[in-house]
């Protein structure tokens, strides 16, 4: 990564190879698609970085959310009816488009990790991937803003053409 003046630059390792060739359709968040399946290529260059992955169960993917050519600080997001700022939302339409998947790793092959509970679309770069442990990552909370009533719904919401 390289910061000058203000600017982050961000290079892929890798690419999501994925059943979806568009944003519509594609399930909202991994876990209302934990039977979807989706793999990672990861570029030749990287593949020292691989060592060991095979050991955990899931992964964090951050990607680059290309397809979306929309900046919005306010969006109506996919399980709610009413505007919210797009910090409070898992809306892709942000500054940075910055995507977050939690996936479950099925196998590795060489440079290509075969994963369960894909919300990507095929060609999404991906930024890098990180070991999901529970004890660094589980936080039990009963507050979860506007989803609480709604959060039942990701099981079935479907993207639909507003985030473009």
């Amino acid at each position: 990564m390289k910061q000058q003046e203000g600017t982050v630059v961000c290079c892929p390792i890798g690419v999501v190879r994925s059943r979806f060739a568009t944003p519509e359709g594609t399930p909202i968040q991994t876990a209302g698609a934990q039977q979807e399946l989706g793999q990672i290529e990861i570029a030749s260059a990287y593949a020292a970085g691989l060592r060991d992955i095979e050991g955990f169960e899931y992964l964090i993917v951050l990607t680059h959310l290309h397809l979306c050519t929309q900046e919005r600080l306010e969006v109506v997001p996919f399980l709610d009816d009413r505007s919210h700022g797009v910090f409070a939302t898992r809306a892709p339409t942000r500054p940075n488009r910055i995507g977050l998947s939690i996936v479950r790793l099925e196998s590795v092959q060489g440079l290509v990790l075969a994963f369960s509970g894909n919300d990507m679309v095929d060609g999404t770069p991906v930024l890098d991937i990180k070991p999901y442990v529970p004890r660094f990552d589980v936080r039990q909370t009963e507050r979860i803003g506007w989803f609480a009533p709604r959060i039942a719904g990701v099981d079935t919401m479907r993207a639909d053409g507003r985030m473009a």
